[in-house]
């Protein structure tokens, strides 16, 4: 048995000794070539029966662990992968069937030529054990401030019951706060289902991989409203969650679509003019909104509607039917005047934004498709009406008025496909904007509209006009769209109480803006980034917040795999890959470009507590590959027809493969931890505390509860409570946090992925609720379902 296993080790020294010898020849760690002849040797003196390869191998153990240290500190994830393999073999080395081969002329016994290696197996299993027991080195441990400070009502939130949520930020200033206290870190434990509803609807055959549940329902009065991938609007009982109405606006399922999703619905609670004045008796007084609701015997409320065939339809909440006096029969058609027109390559996948007079809306174009698509507009519509108000077209700015028939928007423009906030008393709208695609290619962008890509736009509600623009990445080549609704809120400052805005970012950085004007109230500098490479221009500095949670760059040593070998190849890979730290341009060679377009931060955005001025956050950390393919035309398929999955990016010169950086097995290329939950004093701008978050159990071939945090996709909440709320993780599980440390209070099992932002609600006895939605992710691959659950506390 030795000498078969001494053939084994020499096999294996082979193979590291040529992996590290090619890694080193990269510039990088010398390690997995001494580990190889350090196998080598071990075999070769096995092959001879000489129990001198025992003390090799513990010497080899004992570097392994040395260097171990030396690398990455006493952090179990880390060290498992260095010397999982290596202890294991030990283990076997120490055994009987292996060490009497060893000792046949009895010059020396078994156990005695196996100390060596037991007492480094022993020392490796003690320091395993102390990086197991040890705290996170990771993590960040401190507690946020609980102090309050009282906010005075705002205009866009103060006539909103504490126990409602009508907007998908609860409000349109979108802080995802409730203000119910009945659910605390004391009883968080205590949560329970209470009743599930079953949508129906539910992922199929031939449905774009993408479908996926990603709605936050709305709480009206006693009523849940919410919508489904494939755009059905549910009402639901808040009590029982029996079903009171259905609406399927009859979208086609055989146009497939970059995402087939509804994050949610807009609700318009109604003229509040105590003496409305009739329509078209004073064309001043109906445009500043003191509009007669009794002209419109139905439909006084209505809910929002955006559809994946780019369709706004207004809906009567009581019926579910629609609203015939809003546009063409309850419906207005969002591919009016827009360029270059194919179905599935325009549509809102967020609801829009409701004031007093208006219902705006943007919407998603397909990504990385072509340099020929559709607008990235922004088109304001008459609440009641449903005629068009205003445009605000990023390629033509400057011109608000509505766009004249036979006319067409500026093509290929950035665009705007998450949610919005708004502040009515400020008469502004803030909108995430998208970059202009193709993403990966800048060079033809035009000067008009490039201001405008991956930035956050403050338009005035009544005309449309820019009034100020922050850009968040300059010539965006990565897809560092901003992805998420702002939060508005008020700080206070050395300054006083400024009214400001937080906006999450795809790259970490947190701005926190003033409002009024745009500009930063925590400092933001312009940092030096990587030179071009050729193909395309660079910006020569990019922004960055004071107040971030982008991660360090990426070495060597962050490589990781379950075992050495496919760490050895992510090492070799990383030396290959271009890389420059952030913002490092796509190459043909290959970029890694971390943090990814996946986002430390996504559309689900943060969590604020506007009175102790908190923010509960869920970044999340993935490295992606970003690969320029010469294209030989713009027409043909070659690129997708021999390797599916690339951007086509027709009339550039380039297609582009963008994937995760991972290794041989599947897995991320950099060591865990990949998710964290982390809070925020938005006074001070320091990140207070962060801890990793979420489990493997789903995305392993075993269901292993092992807490490495992986990423998330969904947004949190947070209560006054002091308790914030978040299902997004790739395991299938809704848990309770403390916002004051970070610690998890509670968990429940899915039936299936939570990707969508849960919300919380009083029901008509005055219970408080939590409301989760379980539907599955398509491009994550979480299970798919159709649940949505409604917990509250036991015995209550």
């Amino acid at each position: 048995m030795a000498v078969f296993t001494g053939w084994i080790l020499v096999l294996i020294g082979l193979a590291l000794t040529g992996g590290g010898g090619w890694l080193a020849v990269l510039g990088g760690s010398w390690y997995y070539l001494l580990a190889g002849l350090g196998f080598l040797l071990t075999g070769a003196l096995m092959v001879l029966r000489r129990p001198g390869a025992l003390w090799i191998y513990a010497l080899l153990i004992l570097g392994t662990g040395l260097w171990s240290v030396w690398e990455v500190g006493l952090d179990w994830w880390a060290l498992m992968p260095r010397g999982v393999v290596i202890v294991a073999i030990g283990l076997w080395l120490m055994t009987p069937w292996v060490t009497r081969d060893l000792n046949a002329s009895g010059r020396q016994p078994w156990g005695l030529a196996a100390g060596p290696v037991a007492v480094m197996v022993v020392a490796a299993g003690a320091l395993a054990l102390t990086a197991v027991l040890g705290p996170d080195p990771n993590g960040v441990r401190g507690e946020l401030p609980t102090a309050r400070a009282p906010q005075p009502a705002q205009s866009s939130q103060s006539n909103i019951p504490d126990g409602d949520w009508h907007a998908y930020g609860r409000t349109g200033f979108g802080q995802r706060y409730s203000p119910l206290d009945q659910i605390t870190p004391d009883n968080a434990d205590r949560l329970e289902p209470i009743w599930t509803y079953h949508t129906g609807d539910l992922r199929g055959e031939g449905d774009p991989v993408e479908t996926t549940y990603e709605v936050t329902p709305l709480k009206i009065d006693n009523t849940l409203y919410l919508c489904t991938p494939h755009h059905w609007v549910i009402a639901l009982d808040a009590d029982s969650g029996e079903e009171i109405w259905k609406f399927d606006p009859q979208i086609d399922k055989d146009i497939s679509r970059q995402h087939q999703t509804c994050r949610g619905l807009s609700y318009f609670d109604g003229h509040q003019q105590a003496e409305p004045l009739a329509p078209g008796e004073d064309s001043a007084v109906a445009a500043s909104g003191e509009r007669d609701s009794s002209a419109y015997p139905t439909c006084q409320r209505r809910l929002f509607l955006p559809t994946g065939d780019a369709r706004l339809i207004a809906l009567d909440p009581e019926t579910g039917e629609r609203c015939a006096g809003f546009g063409d029969n309850g419906s207005v058609n969002l591919w009016a005047n827009m360029p270059h027109q194919q179905d599935g390559f325009y549509y809102s996948t967020s609801p829009p934004v409701v004031t007093e007079d208006y219902v705006i809306i943007g919407g998603a174009v397909n990504d990385n498709v072509s340099t020929r698509e559709p607008s990235g507009v922004i088109r304001a519509y008459d609440v009641d009406t449903g005629e068009l108000v205003w445009n605000w077209d990023p390629g033509n700015p400057e011109q608000t008025d509505p766009i004249a028939a036979g006319e067409t928007y500026s093509a290929s423009t950035p665009n705007s496909w998450s949610v919005s906030s708004v502040d009515e008393a400020l008469g502004l709208i803030y909108l995430p904007m998208g970059n202009q695609v193709p993403d990966q290619w800048g060079k033809d962008r035009t000067t008009e509209s490039a201001p405008f890509s991956s930035s956050i736009v403050a338009l005035d509600i009544d005309t449309g006009e820019l009034r100020w623009v922050f850009q968040t990445v300059h010539n965006d080549l990565w897809d560092m769209d901003v992805p998420a609704q702002p939060s508005l809120m008020n700080l206070d400052t050395d300054d006083g109480s400024v009214p400001v805005l937080v906006a999450p970012t795809k790259q970490g950085d947190i701005y926190v803006l003033d409002r009024r004007n745009g500009e930063p109230v925590l400092p933001v500098s312009e940092d030096k980034a990587p030179e071009s490479l050729g193909y395309q221009p660079v910006a020569d500095t990019q922004p960055s917040s004071s107040l971030s949670l982008n991660p360090p760059p990426l070495e060597g040593r962050d490589m990781w795999g379950a075992t050495l070998f496919d760490q050895l190849i992510c090492r070799i890979q990383f030396q290959r890959l271009n890389y420059q730290g952030r913002y490092t341009p796509p190459s043909e060679q290959g970029s890694l470009i971390y943090p990814g377009n996946f986002g430390v931060f996504n559309w689900g955005a943060l969590a604020v507590d506007p009175e102790r001025q908190v923010a509960f956050t869920t970044p999340a950390y993935l490295a992606f590959v970003s690969t320029l393919i010469p294209r030989q035309d713009d027409t043909s398929n070659y690129v997708s027809d021999a390797k599916p999955g690339l951007n086509e990016n027709y009339g550039a010169p380039y297609a582009v493969s963008l994937k995760p950086f991972l290794s041989p097995l599947g897995l991320p290329c950099q060591q865990p931890p990949w998710g964290y939950v982390a809070g925020l004093d938005l006074r001070s701008g320091e990140v207070v505390w962060k801890h990793r978050n979420g489990t493997v159990r789903d995305q392993s071939p075993l269901p292993l509860p092992f807490k490495m945090g992986v990423p998330d996709l969904g947004g949190p909440i947070v209560t006054a409570g002091g308790v914030a709320f978040m299902s997004g993780t790739i395991d299938y599980y809704v848990r309770a946090y403390d916002v004051t440390t970070g610690e998890q209070l509670w968990e429940d099992r899915l039936p299936a992925g939570g990707q969508a932002t849960p919300m919380t609600y009083l029901d008509s006895e005055g219970r408080q609720r939590l409301l989760v939605v379980a539907g599955g992710h398509g491009s994550l691959g979480t299970k798919a379902g159709d649940a949505i659950i409604a917990y509250g506390l036991k015995d209550d």
